[in-house]
């Protein structure tokens, strides 16, 4: 039973049929989805609230960093909510794909709502950083990349019927999962873990922790549903298709490179832009091989420690703070960080 079947009515799948399973990965995803429940509440936000409030605890450089971080998220997790929802899952009828799909889109949900949780524990203006997609240049231009190269799944009359609709949504499918959740996501970690580093705005950047590991098994989903359907139907990864994804990860590079100069123009303790544009050439060349491709950096890893923020089982005081435990970290492959 292929994933996306094509010609032959016969064999499609049946979305109500969930046993036997074809694809036991998808399953897998699902349980690890599960172990790592968490919600943004659990984590206390005292601590940084006074800091914010402080006139000293943070730079100028650290507060735009924050709010350029906030910014992003806060509306990049709704469109890769609504990307799910609206398009993804209505084109893979697979039952247990489906499965996972509807626990991502629950993660998605939480993840919108850490946002939130943040925004109003910081007395943010709602109005300035939920429209920096539209202010920011940097913001707007990652946003818009990724828009453009999904926009046939957004099309509600968008169907894969043949051979040449699979590439194009093998294509749709890497704009979303690679380039958006694989690339766009991770400067955004790797700066908000480097301020927690040092002891500022510890319960955001917890709660960036608990959102890295969820994007990572998004990812890995994501990266076997790439290519499963590259297995299945090999006659789309012909030499000029791979040619055109490798370039469009290089376009999203010079992109994530540009946020993170806007992002962190001048530097702070310890980490500046060349350091997440570098972190974000090392994940590239990760992404690229993921999915069968050559590396196009051979870039080192600037941040080695961020792979140790995704061991989160931590003891912790009860009466300071309740963060949620996972339950393993033996599924994650670290070459995502």
């Amino acid at each position: 039973m292929a994933l996306i079947p094509l010609g032959d009515t016969s064999k499609h799948t049946d979305p109500n049929k969930i046993l036997p399973m074809s694809y036991m990965w998808a399953r897998q995803h699902y349980k690890d989805g599960i172990a790592n429940n968490w919600t943004p509440e659990e984590v206390s936000m005292q601590a940084d609230i006074e800091q914010w409030k402080s006139n000293t605890a943070l730079t100028e450089s650290e507060r735009r960093l924050i709010l350029w971080n906030l910014g992003f998220f806060s509306t990049a997790e709704s469109l890769t909510a609504n990307n799910i929802v609206l398009a993804v899952y209505r084109n893979i009828a697979n039952p247990e794909c489906r499965q996972y799909m509807l626990r991502q889109a629950f993660e998605e949900a939480i993840h919108t709502d850490t946002f939130i949780y943040c925004c109003d524990s910081l007395g943010l203006d709602p109005d300035e950083i939920y429209t920096m997609y539209e202010t920011i240049p940097s913001i707007h231009a990652k946003d818009q990349f990724v828009i453009d190269l999904t926009k046939e799944l957004l099309d509600p009359t968008y169907k894969v019927e043949t051979i040449a609709d699979v590439q194009q949504f093998v294509r749709n499918l890497i704009g979303y999962y690679v380039i958006m959740e694989g690339i766009f996501f991770y400067a955004g970690f790797a700066m908000m873990l480097a301020l927690k580093r040092q002891g500022k705005m510890i319960g955001i950047g917890e709660q960036f922790e608990y959102i890295m590991r969820d994007e990572s098994i998004h990812l890995a989903f994501g990266c076997d549903v790439i290519n499963t359907l590259k297995a299945e139907h090999p006659e789309i990864w012909t030499e000029a298709f791979k040619a055109e994804i490798t370039d469009l990860i290089k376009q999203a590079v010079v992109h994530e490179g540009n946020y993170a100069l806007d992002a962190c123009p001048n530097g702070m303790l310890g980490i500046n832009a060349e350091q997440f544009i570098n972190y974000v050439k090392h994940i590239a060349d990760r992404r690229l091989m993921r999915i069968g491709l050559d590396q196009v950096y051979h870039q080192e890893n600037p941040f080695p420690w961020l792979a140790q923020s995704t061991d989160l089982q931590k003891e912790k005081n009860f009466f300071e703070t309740r963060v949620t435990e996972y339950q393993s970290a033996g599924n994650l492959d670290m070459s995502d960080f």
